[in-house]
């Protein structure tokens, strides 16, 4: 069965998706570093390079290549993923999907701890970063809330 985790940066998709496939004893894929594999280039040089839209396409197409090329997985997709190219829909019609849905103030936490990873919110303060969180949450709820599953995840 293939499964795609969906949910906002710092929600724990890969870290879950990672413990999920091995204890199932299936395959594990990130989709943005599968991107950067196939590309031969980063998320950041691909949006510097190209633009949103340009990866965009880009991440709808390897979604459908790692559909099309792997039968049971585990996948984590990027958090706009579900939001563009009716990927949300694609994702259900082909297996399960799962909205991580930790609140607010533990993806500010978590993403405080490890801004520096992550060029979108490296130079925003503390409020900056929870601002910026809660309009963007705001802005894909309604498509993470399409995923056939939703899990709570707080710890840290």
């Amino acid at each position: 069965m293939k499964r795609f985790l969906v949910g906002y940066m710092a929600s724990g998709k890969s870290r879950y998706g990672r413990i999920l496939a091995a204890d199932e004893g299936v395959r594990f894929f990130d989709l943005d570093r599968y991107i950067e594999e196939r590309e031969h280039r980063t998320i950041s040089e691909i949006f510097r390079d190209n633009g949103e839209e340009y990866f965009r396409k880009l991440e709808s197409r390897y979604l459908h290549e790692l559909c099309e090329l792997y039968g049971d997985f585990i996948l984590s997709c990027g958090g706009g993923t579900p939001c563009f190219n009716d990927n949300m829909e694609y994702m259900n019609s082909q297996g399960v999907t799962i909205f991580l849905n930790p609140s607010i103030d533990t993806i500010v936490a978590r993403l405080i701890r490890g801004k520096w990873k992550r060029p979108l919110v490296a130079k925003l303060n503390d409020d900056e970063l929870r601002a910026y969180v809660e309009k963007h949450l705001a802005e894909r709820l309604p498509y993470y809330r399409m995923a056939k599953e939703q899990v709570i995840n707080e710890d840290e």
